[in-house]
């Protein structure tokens, strides 16, 4: 990616997450990115592929920050994978998500499956449900799909409840209940390790 390119998907990143996407046009990002609207639209072709770089590097960075917590815990209790999960995004969400989850907030304003972020957006969601089944199959491998659905709305609700602000501590609430879903869910397979 050219230095001006960067530039647009850096400030697009900003400014569709700080004030929607729908109410940042590209005039707006091409002076804050300070290049001209053909080189924006030389470089991306349209701003509907913008919306589908910033969610995907958005994304990407969440993955990445998440790939070291669950580094981190590599070798734990496969409960303690899951917490990990939980832990990492009340750092995500301190660092980068005062406004809540990039790919919700586009959700409400792209509803159309049609639309090229759309897959970026879903596909997000997705693969989280599958980390969690994942993650939930070594605890409970009998009851992984229906732990990981529970773990999920847990997981969604902190975010949801972190960027509105309506009470403290979100995501520490999410993790105790997760925390006590786990323990039942082992103490329901008692030949599996320890957790």
């Amino acid at each position: 990616m050219t230095p001006g390119a960067l530039r647009v998907v850096e400030a697009a990143d900003r400014l569709f997450y700080e004030r929607g996407i729908h109410a940042v046009g590209v005039d707006l990002i091409a002076a804050e990115a300070g290049v001209t609207k053909k080189t924006l639209y030389d470089r991306f072709g349209s701003k509907e592929q913008l919306v589908v770089e910033y969610l995907a590097r958005r994304d990407a960075r969440w993955r990445e920050l998440l790939g070291s917590h669950l580094d981190a815990a590599a070798g734990q209790a496969p409960a303690d994978l899951v917490l990990a999960v939980f832990r990492a995004a009340r750092v995500w969400a301190g660092e980068h998500g005062s406004r809540g989850c990039s790919m919700i907030n586009a959700h409400v304003e792209i509803g159309d499956p049609a639309h090229p972020a759309y897959p970026v957006i879903t596909g997000q969601k997705r693969w989280m449900l599958d980390l969690f089944t994942r993650l939930a199959g070594e605890v409970d491998p009998a009851g992984a799909e229906r732990l990981a659905q529970a773990l999920m709305l847990l997981h969604e609700g902190a975010v949801v409840a972190h960027g509105l602000g309506v009470f403290p501590d979100p995501f520490g609430q999410a993790l105790e209940r997760a925390r006590e879903l786990l323990d039942q869910a082992a103490d329901a397979c008692p030949g599996l390790p320890p957790r």
